[in-house]
């Protein structure tokens, strides 16, 4: 079990599983490998009758930069792999959404794209306090449809997502907290034992019943999802096909400011 990921970490202790985005040389930006291997890591947890809890979190000082902008930039015209990658971004939500242990994101730095998504989509989030965690889509010429679309307006309320998702700027893990768009934020020196005394606490309970509770909350969640992100993923699509985010990938690679041109 547990075995033949090449970019995740997976180290389970007694009954806690930690689970490491494990791309530290691109600041654990999101390659297809990953990609793959996130939808395929929660199933495999689910079916562990040893792990109680699961720790998400990121290796070195950031939890995940989100997408890899050189990677897209090389896959502009692989519309076969984007299609794939949209396919792989539902289930993947779904299978975090559907796993019945309890899943703690901690945010040990920036949460960024895809990884504020998957940091979000967890049960508990607990950041540290002068993380950005961001979505900004928009930057790159991309609409906000992985999860950002559905995720922020649940947990952050409208107003305060559709600034953040418009915009595409970054908050604060304090920030993040203060809105409730994450379960608390602390210093470095306080976040790994927070975590650790949660998920000690998580892993001892009565299972049944916090697994049963876990369902009973991510009921909203899963059906907003089956509701809305088919169509989420289309609006992302039809972004990826658009000039301007063909000339944001292209700028960020030329280390540029981009020029939109609404096309």
């Amino acid at each position: 079990m547990y075995e033949g990921y090449e970019t995740l970490l997976i180290e389970r202790k007694g009954k806690i599983v930690t689970v490491t985005l494990n791309r530290p040389q691109v600041r654990n930006a999101t390659n297809p490998r990953m990609h793959q291997e996130l939808e395929r890591i929660f199933p495999e947890i689910g079916a562990d009758p040893d792990a109680h809890v699961v720790v998400l979190t990121g290796a070195g000082s950031v939890f995940s930069a989100g997408g890899d902008l050189a990677q897209m930039q090389r896959g502009l015209d692989d519309h076969a792999r984007w299609n794939e990658s949209m396919a792989e971004a539902r289930r993947l939500l779904t299978n975090l959404v559907e796993m019945d242990r309890p899943v703690i994101a901690k945010i040990n730095g920036h949460a960024i794209g895809l990884g504020a998504t998957l940091a979000l989509f967890c049960d508990v989030t607990i950041a540290l306090d002068t993380a950005k965690i961001a979505d900004p889509h928009v930057k790159v010429g991309l609409v906000a449809g992985d999860g950002g679309a559905l995720i922020w307006p649940l947990m952050a309320g409208h107003a305060r997502a559709r600034l953040k998702l418009l915009t595409g700027e970054a908050i604060s893990g304090a920030q993040a907290a203060a809105w409730g768009l994450i379960t608390e934020a602390h210093p470095a020196e306080a976040l790994d034992a927070r975590v650790d005394e949660i998920a000690s606490k998580l892993a001892s309970g009565a299972q049944v019943a916090i697994r049963g509770t876990k369902r009973a909350l991510n009921m909203v969640v899963r059906q907003q999802i089956d509701v809305l992100i088919d169509a989420h993923l289309r609006l992302e699509t039809m972004s990826h096909l658009s000039a301007d985010h063909r000339e944001a990938v292209s700028a960020f690679v030329e280390k540029r400011e981009p020029v939109f041109t609404g096309r």
